[in-house]
């Protein structure tokens, strides 16, 4: 049976997970409640165990707060943390770079946001963490639920601001029912101190109306203002607009002219779920004036930040489309260039934020809420625009440099090298080492690009394997160097960051790779041409695509050499999607050679990161388990301290009160092992010749702690002594003061009297007393003993005692059961 306490924490946990099931619709998947709901359960019992024992309020949120932390560390830094759950300051870190990436992710994720982000995952388990560590101290610990309801409110009202719209109602009514669950728990709690909670008298017809009962009020009070929260929103007020979130949640940018900044969904996220699909599907259809369909990349943005852990798009300034988009920067007019027109249709099924376009572009035809990113040349959908069954228009540059005139570039500018080359402190050495390494030798940054390039598809031993696990975090690109398999994400990464180190203006671009050719003269793009690749800038050619991935899209022209008297060297066929003739015998891990591409070999998914390979690690199911084992083990030591504070609390409730003839509701504890009947036996008959009254049961209970505190500092009991000789003794040994000596000697005189007074005499205060005596002890103890009274205490040896002595009465009683049922009855024969 749950005390009124416990099912008080219940209630509080319930209503912090009702009030979090408001963030369902902003994640995906769904499944994360299940998490959240044990770790909150966790968290909870913590404080249900911490305040039975009792302790006090502040150590109790303290031990909470613990305990989520090392949670929190077991789940997201256990590679960071001391024994995997103790977070040091490398945890502290790793959890500042976790928020970090949760606050990029979710300024640039849609609705539902992938639950996969650790950073994400991070800020809304952490987050229901936090909102119920303050309900639970508010409504529980500090037996307050009405300013409970805040930080409920605080949830709710972050989930419904970051939502469409669509069910907030639902939502609302099932954390506004948890709150009042936990408002009715909390009164019925209050009301169960003072005794039997009693319904109103039953109605007489024709009678007068007798008094509604409390519990009755409140629920209809709760009643009314539920549902004037429901029905106010539902009336025609005026509304009031422009927000704080408005711009967050009705587009990309604010107003409805030039301004605003980017915030759409991360393109590789949109790709990896597309490319989860177990069938090849036709995502593009082109139909296009280009002469060369190798060169036919179509990018969707580029990821120009880089963190150490994974590259993403920087946040710009967008601006209405222009009709002529500006010539691409660094392009000069002695490069070869033609001009390309496209037409582009996107199936009906294909969402995707950014519009998907040849580079560079000259001009986009496009209907709807398109914006325009002018460093990366890009357009992203404003207002909930995406590419779903979108056809638009391109004219696209076909830039042809020659390598002459890439290995002649001259320096880019300073705020350009500046800002592409920069690279985290965090980055691992080997990145740059290897860079060296595998440059050395070469006169100009073209030359060290073509050697970048040549060593990951060519000659430096690396597969495209799409089973591969490369490793997370700020060593996944070494890990990957190590390897030497991964993802077209991996090579483009590592070629990148290779080539920031060296000094060599860098970014990732994603898109597609060339699609497939069709019989009608169209170019179909597929799920599996998803792609991505490093792009480097040279002055005078401006940003100039590499391909540094075995088996997938071409080798640039500009980075194949000629031989001598040779013409133009024949151009690699582009990638073919995957399924269209794809071998029975391919499989995604095989060995792939730059120079014989056979795309039914490499097709492949495009993943998020690194740190998303394999689904390796533990689950989340697994984690708990090793925390309830690692609480156990650790709460096992601890045991001890926590049965004697427990004992203490109880003996010491028992004799709170005064005890008389009316208080006698409590019986006597039984003797331990090796007691005498002076000080734990039975209590002497009175005149009548029946026991003393069960009051004394409260005086024995306070000799018992007594002489247990006394245990505890070393003064083991004395079975041959009297109770006034006992106290003596206690008072000589533990050189106690005048005060708590006679506090010592008048609980032995209340003892005497219970066991051989004819009518015992009543005698307050006594729990105070054996208050005073523990504290007098405490304070002329050493360090030693203090630390040893309290974390070991020598009295709770009699928590074995009990448990034995209650295994033997148990099996007495079911043996004498068992001998009765199978006794024969008189009178029977065999």
């Amino acid at each position: 049976m749950l005390s009124s306490r416990a099912r008080l924490a219940l209630c509080a946990w319930a209503a912090t997970l009702m009030a979090a099931c408001a963030l369902l619709p902003l994640v995906d998947p769904a499944t994360w409640i299940v998490e959240a709901a044990a770790l909150l359960g966790i968290q909870s019992c913590v404080g249900v165990a911490t305040r039975r024992v009792p302790l006090a309020r502040p150590v109790t949120v303290a031990a909470q707060a613990l305990v989520a932390l090392m949670l929190l560390t077991l789940l997201f830094a256990r590679r960071q943390a001391f024994g995997g759950v103790l977070p040091g300051p490398q945890a502290f870190q790793h959890f500042a770079d976790l928020l970090r990436q949760g606050s990029d992710d979710i300024a640039r994720y849609a609705v539902p946001a992938p639950m996969e982000s650790d950073g994400i995952r991070l800020m809304v388990l952490g987050g229901v963490l936090v909102i119920g560590l303050l309900v639970d101290t508010i409504a529980v610990t500090f037996r307050s639920a009405a300013p409970a309801g805040l930080p409920l409110l605080a949830l709710y009202s972050v989930a419904a601001g970051l939502s469409d719209g669509s069910g907030g109602w639902a939502w609302f009514l099932i954390a506004a029912t948890g709150y009042l669950m936990l408002l009715l728990a909390e009164g019925r709690e209050r009301l169960s101190q003072w005794g039997r909670v009693f319904a109103a008298a039953p109605r007489v017809p024709g009678g007068p109306p007798g008094p509604l009962a409390p519990v009755r009020t409140g629920r209809r009070i709760g009643a009314v203002a539920l549902g004037l929260a429901l029905a106010v929103p539902m009336l025609p007020l005026p509304a009031i607009q422009g927000g704080l979130l408005d711009g967050a949640r009705t587009g990309v940018g604010t107003g409805t002219g030039g301004g605003g900044t980017i915030s759409a969904v991360n393109p590789l996220v949109s790709l990896r779920d597309s490319l989860k699909q177990d069938e090849d599907r036709t995502v593009l259809t082109l139909r296009t004036t280009s002469a060369n369909l190798s060169n036919l990349y179509l990018r969707i943005v580029s990821l120009d930040e880089f963190d150490g852990t994974t590259w993403k798009p920087a946040k710009r300034r967008i601006t209405a489309v222009p009709d002529t988009l500006p010539t691409p920067p660094g392009l000069s007019a002695d490069v070869l260039r033609a001009s390309v027109r496209t037409r582009i249709s996107a199936a009906d099924w294909y969402a995707q934020d950014w519009l998907p376009m040849p580079y560079p572009p000259s001009s986009v035809r496009v209907g709807g809420n398109w914006r325009y990113e002018p460093v990366g040349m890009t357009l992203v959908g404003d207002h909930g625009q995406t590419t779903r069954g979108a056809t638009y228009d391109v004219t696209s540059l076909d830039v042809q440099p020659t390598a002459e005139q890439l290995a002649e570039a001259p320096k880019p500018p300073a705020d350009l090298l500046r800002a592409y080359t920069k690279v985290p402190g965090s980055l691992p050495p080997v990145v740059a080492s290897t860079a060296r390494a595998v440059t050395s030798g070469a006169a100009s940054d073209y030359e060290r690009a073509v050697k970048l390039q040549d060593y990951f598809a060519i000659n430096g031993g690396f597969q495209y394997d799409t089973d591969v696990e490369v490793g997370s975090g700020t060593d996944a690109i070494a890990t990957f160097l190590r390897d030497k398999q991964g993802f077209c994400v991996h090579f483009s990464f590592a070629m990148a960051a290779m080539a920031r180190t060296l000094g060599i203006p860098a970014r990732v671009a994603v898109g597609f790779a060339p699609g497939s050719p069709q019989a009608d003269g169209t170019v179909a793009v597929s799920l599996k041409d998803a792609h991505a690749w490093p792009e480097l800038y040279f002055a005078g050619v401006g940003w100039t695509r590499f391909e540094p991935t075995p088996n997938r899209g071409t080798t640039p022209s500009y980075t194949v050499p000629q031989a001598p008297g040779a013409t133009d060297p024949e151009l690699p066929r582009p990638t073919r999607s995957a399924g269209a003739d794809a071998s029975p015998s391919a499989t995604g891990s095989a060995s792939c050679d730059a120079r014989d591409r056979r795309p039914d070999l490499c097709a492949g998914a495009l993943p998020l990161n690194p740190s998303d390979q394999g689904g390796g690690g533990v689950p989340w199911w697994g984690v708990l388990g090793w925390t309830l084992l690692g609480l156990l083990v650790a709460g096992v030591p601890l045991l001890p301290m926590v049965w004697r504070l427990r004992r203490r609390t109880v003996l010491l409730a028992s004799a709170q009160h005064a005890p008389d003839a009316a208080d006698a509701a409590a019986p006597a504890p039984r003797a331990g092992r090796g007691e005498r009947e002076s000080t734990g036996g039975p209590p002497a008959a009175g005149p009548d010749g029946a026991a003393a009254p069960q009051a004394a049961g409260h005086v024995l209970a306070v000799w018992r702690e007594l002489t247990d505190t006394a245990w505890d500092y070393g003064i083991a009991p004395d079975d041959a002594l009297t109770p006034r000789r006992a106290a003596e003794r206690i008072v000589r040994t533990g050189q106690l003061d005048e005060q708590a000596a006679a506090s010592a000697r008048r609980v032995a005189g209340a003892v005497e009297q219970v066991l051989f007074a004819p009518r015992p005499q009543a005698q307050p205060g006594l729990a105070d007393d054996a208050r005073r005596v523990r504290a007098a002890l405490r304070k002329s103890a050493s360090r030693t003993t203090r630390l040893r009274a309290v974390v070991a205490p020598r009295s709770a040896v009699r928590a074995v005692w009990d448990v034995t002595d209650r295994w033997r009465a148990v099996r007495a009683r079911w043996t004498a059961r068992w001998t009765t049922l199978l006794r024969r009855p008189s009178g029977q024969n065999g």
